[in-house]
């Protein structure tokens, strides 16, 4: 009697403890993978070509070295830093920009961090004829393998860039209403001399300027 209690206990307990993990499981959700708020992007005022071009300059004034373009609005590039002598850090960004039709662009951007450290990995040499092989230590070799890599989701990271695109985007504006005041004085300056001439008499008079003859 003493063991048929104590095997119904055993089950018992295991029962409750398998109904606490499912309720456990039930209260704690996986983390949400997609949320309504946008840290890898923001809308600018401006055409998409400014505010792509302005995406293109911000890059390049930082170092980045770009990739070809696959599509368009699309551009990539990647900038190495080197903050000890046996790390390296490559940060590699990936850009979308596109015109919404409205007197705005989105640009989308998305960074990938990958550190690769100078590391020492052990060679060997096979000898051996037919059947028989024999594997032997031969020396060491420092090699650059990378021991992390992760997509940056530091919000100050995309801040900062969104701001230097920002930037770019004002002197873009700043510079086509330069070049649209420009073009407009000089279609003023081009117009006045034709009204002029248009007004001044030719020289020498008309019939109806001449004074009446003498009596």
């Amino acid at each position: 009697m003493h063991r048929k209690n104590s095997t119904g206990s055993g089950l018992a307990c295991a029962v409750v403890v398998a109904a606490a993990s499912l309720a456990g499981c039930a209260h704690h959700p996986p983390p949400q993978q997609f949320t309504a708020s946008a840290p890898f992007s923001r809308t600018f005022t401006g055409s998409g070509d400014a505010v792509c071009w302005s995406v293109k300059r911000a890059l390049l004034s930082q170092g980045y070295m770009l990739d070809g373009p696959i599509y368009a609005g699309v551009l990539t590039g990647s900038r190495d830093v080197q903050p000890k002598p046996k790390l390296n850090i490559s940060t590699r960004l990936q850009t979308t920009c596109a015109d919404n039709r409205n007197g705005t662009s989105i640009v989308f951007v998305t960074a990938e961090r990958e550190e690769n450290a100078l590391q020492k990995m052990k060679q060997t040499t096979s000898l051996g004829v037919g059947p028989a092989t024999l594997t032997m230590p031969s020396g060491s070799a420092r090699v650059l393998g990378t021991v992390r890599r992760e997509t940056v989701r530091d919000p100050v990271f995309y801040n900062q860039f969104f701001s230097l695109v920002q930037n770019y985007v004002d002197q873009e504006r700043v510079s086509q209403a330069a070049a649209l005041a420009a073009g407009d004085s000089d279609n003023k300056s081009a117009d006045r001399p034709a009204r002029l001439s248009s007004e001044v008499p030719p020289r020498g008079g008309t019939s109806d300027n001449l004074p009446p003859p003498r009596q």
